[in-house]
């Protein structure tokens, strides 16, 4: 999911403004919608919001742990624009770069904020290739459907303190969260996205932090969500999670946090099971729970760093602790934005049997409301 929110008001603050005479407006997430591999890989410039998300826990050979973020967001400003210069502001494009090093207490991060002029940045619609400058993320290889070979997936960043060079299988096939193709967001009609996740992939290449160069090898989750709306006035942020647990099952798990206090009811999840299989979970099939540890951030927003993951009706049963408190990726003098992204650890039952894993966290709206829709036309 995402610090995604916020990335609407970047594109109001430094966009154009629209055509007088649009040709077409942005599409919405709608249900029914049928997704294809390698295709939905790429971009999809009808929607005017879209994001590749991957966050992974690797080791060097000497166990060292690290945690890895990267994330390339694209925004749309104008979807015709009229001015036919190749500087006219068609999509905002925005990555995010975070390292986390828990031996070394360490927590650096970088981002890119670029528009999409001739060749800075870009998406493209026919294959998966999404770049920024000089960071970039796509295919390498070739995946046929039943012929085993997929893809492996390419990832390049590196800004002054924290870098990678990654490169990931896709591992089990993408697990498509919702129903009916969507993944509801708020109450109106159209508010949602399209969103599928890559749960389990095995993960090789290099990590720098200020100035080291770890080898590395771990496992990565990907998601990839198109849509062209966002939270409602009264939604002000989400908790999300993705967790790999040892007997290769994976969870992905959100809930929306009203203004009041209360949660949405289109909070939700999805249970993938050992051989790929998913279990669409609502909002009454699981809770979680903040526990007593916290971070307090310099901003003054207090995260909740332990957590508890209970699903009833799968006999699962997890505490979420983190090893490194201080994983805020802030923006708040760029974009006056704060968000907490990390790496997490878990334990507990899952079927009635004993069970580990890892993962990545993150929590938005506690540094600022993000409660809005940006339906774009």
């Amino acid at each position: 999911m995402m610090s995604k929110v916020f990335i609407a008001m970047l594109a109001l603050a430094f966009g154009q403004a629209p055509s007088p005479k649009p040709q077409a407006t942005w599409q919405e997430a709608k249900a029914g919608y049928v997704f294809s591999f390698p295709r939905d890989h790429a971009a999809h410039p009808d929607f005017k919001i879209e994001w590749w998300y991957y966050t992974g826990n690797v080791s060097a050979a000497d166990g060292r742990r690290f945690g890895y973020q990267v994330t390339f967001f694209r925004v749309g400003i104008d979807h015709t624009p009229a001015n036919p210069s190749k500087w006219a502001v068609r999509d905002l494009y925005m990555t995010h770069l975070a390292v986390s090093d828990p031996k070394g207490q360490r927590y650096r991060y970088d981002e890119k904020l670029t528009r999409g002029g001739p060749g800075l940045a870009g998406a493209k619609a026919d294959t998966y290739y999404t770049w920024n400058d000089d960071w970039s993320a796509g295919l390498t290889g070739s995946r046929e459907p039943g012929a085993g070979n997929r893809a492996r997936h390419a990832l390049k960043a590196a800004g002054k303190n924290a870098g990678i060079d990654l490169v990931l299988d896709e591992g089990k096939t993408p697990a498509i969260n919702g129903i009916n193709g969507i993944n509801q967001k708020g109450a109106r009609e159209g508010n949602a996205s399209h969103y599928y996740s890559l749960t389990r992939m095995p993960t090789k290449g290099t990590i720098t932090i200020d100035g080291e160069r770890f080898e590395v090898s771990g496992l990565t989750w990907m998601d990839h969500e198109f849509s062209t709306s966002f939270l409602e006035p009264e939604q002000r942020g989400w908790d999300w999670f993705s967790i790999q647990l040892s007997d290769n099952r994976e969870l992905m798990l959100y809930r929306m946090r009203r203004a009041d206090g209360s949660h949405d009811p289109r909070s939700s999840g999805t249970l993938v099971d050992a051989s790929g299989r998913t279990t669409h979970l609502t909002n009454t099939d699981f809770t979680l729970t903040p526990g007593r540890s916290t971070f307090k951030s310099t901003n003054g927003a207090i995260y909740p760093t332990e957590w508890t993951v209970s699903i009833p009706k799968h006999k699962i049963d997890l505490t979420v602790t983190t090893p490194l408190a201080d994983q805020e990726l802030s923006l708040v003098q760029s974009t006056g934005v704060a968000y907490w992204e990390g790496m997490i650890d878990v334990a507990g039952q899952s079927g009635g049997q004993a069970v580990r894993g890892s993962g990545y966290l993150e929590m938005t709206g506690y540094y600022g409301s993000l409660g809005r829709i940006f339906s774009g036309s």
